[in-house]
């Protein structure tokens, strides 16, 4: 009897083990480059890039990307550096 209970405890530390690490949420940020936020904001348009650069707004670095569209209007894009999404 104490062997079976054994062999249950070894499983059981097994899967403790494993399952820390498997399921664990993952910690890497994604963090873009200006280049790769540029490319993101003109990727499928005819806008051309007037300029962009880095700020720091509200404690985070954000990219702002000065677009000229189609129609001759004058555009900024906000984008988070570290997730590279559009920031409102």
């Amino acid at each position: 009897m104490v062997q079976p209970m054994k062999n249950f405890l070894k499983i059981v530390v097994v899967v403790m083990l494993f399952s820390n690490n498997c399921f664990a949420a993952p910690t890497m940020q994604v963090r873009i480059s200006l280049d790769e936020a540029t490319k993101q904001i003109i990727e499928g348009t005819y806008n051309k890039v007037l300029g962009a650069l880095t700020e720091v707004i509200d404690g985070k670095e954000v990219y702002v990307i000065k677009v000229l569209t189609p129609d001759g209007r004058i555009k900024y894009f906000k984008i988070d550096a570290d997730t590279g999404l559009l920031v409102s």
